[in-house]
């Protein structure tokens, strides 16, 4: 099949590679400042290595997820209401450029200006995350759901090792001036504010916002009557009963991702003694073998389906923890991260495929937004129990890594109860009429 034939009628191919392009923009953002580079930064540099560190990192990320779990779905909603997508789209973008340009301000002892910055550049991602991904279903065929969205993350995951690389040849070559973690860890801020902002014009130059205010009065959609119509959709939950077991499979298997997301740096500079560059080079194998999952593993699920093709790729994520807490040198670590990139792509993929699958066509930035609220909850659930167990053990990260696969068996196990032929067929009959 043609690239077209994947696609809905009138959707031209440029327009999927703007819609690709966000993830491209986007990835790097994660990349760098959430994974890489600025979370060691803050608990090393701006705070200072104080005993409190690690907390107040993670409390920053969570108070910013938590955000988003409060506003998320209602701003959904607003955006279906509105045929606003796209308007939303720019301003979250800019929002997070900012944001993260703000962290290059970000000096020994500037805790509340690096708290700020990375609260709002983390709620503006997650905001614009879930935005685009509510293109998808407008964009793609249902049967080609999973490949288009795999193009998307793959691409994405490309963007990612961009900026990456940019960052690691500054930072290797201030690195080889003497120059401190002070100096080049603001510049690679820049570098990836300024990667966001210009990878994401093609996005908003050839993405049609193809969705109509669905309200007639400017006065029935704003603030009060997207509540009301999130409030509507939580009470006729029952009628979405496949879209609620896949809510709940994210918030398990993401809270597992958000581990390897938010801690992997961590793991392997506490358990295995990696410095900063091996950190780097170890994220750049992940997100190669993230893009090859991402792209392969999309054709993959619609023709196994998609079911079957996440509860694989939850299994992968299993073997993958046990993997790293089997290691002790760095061979069989390295191989459990590329285990972890192949199964990163892959199940963010399949996960969003899903979601579009199972979302009424005329709701699709609102149940998008539940799908956003379960992911930042489980973006607060898996490091927070990360830190815990690390804490009741006296600093075991092997122990804690083990728990974090329990996420990964739960996800499986409540995969299980999602019939995606059911609610598939119950979100195309829930066109509600204005």
């Amino acid at each position: 099949m043609t690239i077209a034939q994947h696609l809905n009628d009138g959707v031209r191919r440029r327009e999927v590679f703007g819609w690709a392009m966000y993830d491209f923009a986007n990835s790097g953002y994660t990349t760098v400042v959430l994974t890489a580079v600025f979370n060691t930064y803050f608990v090393g540099v701006v705070v200072g290595g104080a005993d409190w560190a690690t907390l107040a990192w993670t409390a920053t990320l969570a108070a910013s997820s938590l955000l988003v779990m409060l506003l998320m779905p209602a701003i959904g909603a607003h955006a279906d209401l509105r045929g606003s997508k796209k308007r939303l789209l720019v301003l979250t973008t800019i929002g997070c450029v900012a944001s993260t340009a703000a962290l290059a301000g970000a000096g020994p002892g500037d805790l509340w200006l690096a708290v700020v910055a990375v609260a709002l550049s983390s709620f503006f991602y997650a905001v614009g995350e879930s935005l685009i991904a509510a293109f998808l279903p407008e964009l793609s065929r249902r049967e080609s759901l999973g490949r288009v969205s795999g193009w998307g993350w793959s691409f994405g995951y490309l963007g990612g090792m961009l900026t990456l690389g940019l960052s690691l040849g500054y930072v290797l070559w201030a690195q080889g001036h003497s120059l401190p973690a002070s100096h080049f860890v603001p510049v690679t801020m820049l570098l990836t504010a300024a990667v966001y902002a210009l990878a994401s014009l093609p996005t908003f130059m050839l993405l049609r916002e193809r969705a109509q205010p669905q309200l007639g009065g400017v006065s029935e959609v704003g603030v009060v009557a997207s509540l009301a119509r999130l409030r509507q959709t939580w009470r006729e939950a029952r009628r979405y009963e496949d879209f609620a077991w896949l809510m709940a499979c994210a918030v398990a298997y993401q809270a597992g991702i958000s581990v390897v997301v938010a801690l992997a740096a961590v793991y392997a500079a506490e358990v295995l003694g990696f410095r900063q560059i091996e950190t780097m080079l170890l994220v750049f194998l992940v997100n190669i073998a993230a893009a090859a999952g991402a792209f392969v593993f999309g054709t993959w699920q619609d023709r196994i389906g998609h079911r079957r093709a996440l509860a694989l790729t939850l299994a992968g994520w299993i073997v993958m923890t046990l993997l790293a807490a089997a290691a002790t040198g760095s061979g069989l670590f390295w191989a459990a991260a590329v285990m972890a990139g192949l199964c990163m792509g892959s199940s963010q993929s399949a996960g969003r495929a899903m979601a579009g699958l199972l979302s009424p066509p005329d709701r699709l930035a609102e149940f998008f937004g539940l799908w956003t609220f379960a992911v930042r909850l489980s973006a607060i659930v898996g490091p927070l129990t990360y830190g815990i167990v690390t804490w009741v053990t006296g600093g075991n990260h092997r122990v804690a890594i083990l728990c974090t696969g329990l996420f990964f068996v739960v996800g499986w196990v409540v995969l299980a109860r999602v019939d995606v032929e059911r609610g598939a067929r119950v979100a195309q009959q829930s066109v509600r009429r204005p």
